[in-house]
């Protein structure tokens, strides 16, 4: 258990640090809880096997990083309707209309703020990086 969550319990990480498929273990907190508030680390579209489908357009790797962000928050028994700011970076500017329809289809009518950037990503074939901030009720 790290220092600040010795001292206090209410800032909490979430979930094992993530093992990639090379058998490299990344050295991070797939989300952590801070108070009433949920930060997740940057969700790439990694899908059930912890790999890359290289094949996934920009659209489908949005859901992906989506769903990976909700299953990083229902482990405090939060959902995608408490999320309420997303940091999205994109590969390419002609990216954009297909993580805008991926957005839209995941979100509905619940329009989280978010901000957008074009930036290389770190891993080769990830076309979208999302990480997601939620309210996720009183402290307890």
């Amino acid at each position: 258990m790290s220092a600040s969550s010795q001292q206090n319990p209410s800032f909490r990480p979430l979930g094992k640090p993530p093992t990639l498929p090379s058998g490299v273990t990344v050295p991070l907190s797939p989300g952590y809880r801070a108070g009433d508030l949920l930060f997740t680390s940057g969700q790439l579209a990694f899908n059930a096997n912890g790999s890359l489908d290289h094949n996934a357009d920009t659209r489908e790797q949005t859901l992906q990083c989506l769903a990976n962000a909700e299953a990083v928050l229902s482990q405090a028994g939060a959902d995608r309707s408490q999320i309420f700011k997303a940091s999205v970076w994109l590969t390419a500017d002609a990216d954009f209309g297909g993580f805008n329809a991926g957005w839209a289809e995941f979100f509905g009518d619940h329009y989280p703020a978010r901000s957008t950037v074009r930036s290389e990503l770190m891993l080769p074939g990830a076309l979208v990086e999302i990480e997601v901030i939620a309210y996720i009720g009183t402290s307890k």
